[in-house]
């Protein structure tokens, strides 16, 4: 009994200590990637658009940082996923607010339920598609009063400087390879 609880212990070690240790040149990836996207993003909104009331940072990039720079490899963090859940949690979450946005407690729950079922039909899913599905129907009023414009400004440009920053840390490295699926591998491969 004893050697089944150690070997137990053992295989959760590894599982939960070894398997999420990364390299320090990982990490700085990760890091430099991260904060020059969302720092873009910030720039954009603070300098560019300044006397606009235009938002271009949106809570649900952050979630998009953390698959895109920091678990590269996941099928959720690959460009297909990463653009159509944004863009579609996008639509779903207008739909929804523009339909019942004087019942939230109703829109919310139905723009994310609904946008995830549809990333899961598409092919799209993207955990942060949901936050952003639901920033649609409860966000500021500043967020709200952005309408159908809140599929352009700030999801689809954001999702493209989100993209595009990961293009470039994520291959930097030799150790990285974003897109990490095989079509997408093959076609970025060419031009190395």
């Amino acid at each position: 009994m004893n050697n089944m609880v150690r070997r137990n212990l053992r295989i959760a070690k590894y599982i939960f200590y070894r398997e999420t240790l990364l390299e320090k040149r990982e990490l700085l990836w990760t890091f430099l990637g991260s904060f020059c996207g969302i720092g873009l993003i910030g720039l954009m909104q603070n300098y560019v658009l300044a006397s606009t009331d235009i938002v271009f940072l949106i809570g649900s990039f952050g979630a998009s940082s953390v698959l895109i720079f920091g678990a590269i490899q996941s099928p959720l963090a690959q460009p297909r996923n990463l653009i159509g859940g944004h863009l579609i949690s996008a639509v779903v979450g207008i739909g929804c607010s523009s339909l019942f946005g004087t019942f939230p407690m109703f829109a919310a729950p139905l723009a994310v339920a609904v946008s995830i079922m549809v990333m899961q039909i598409s092919k799209t899913l993207h955990p942060p598609g949901g936050a952003t599905a639901l920033i649609a129907v409860i966000g500021s009023d500043q967020i709200k009063s952005l309408g159908w414009w809140y599929v352009l400004f700030p999801v689809m440009s954001g999702v493209i400087i989100l993209l595009l920053a990961a293009l470039l840390f994520n291959n930097l490295s030799k150790e990285r390879r974003y897109p990490t699926s095989t079509r997408y591998t093959r076609v970025f491969n060419k031009r190395r």
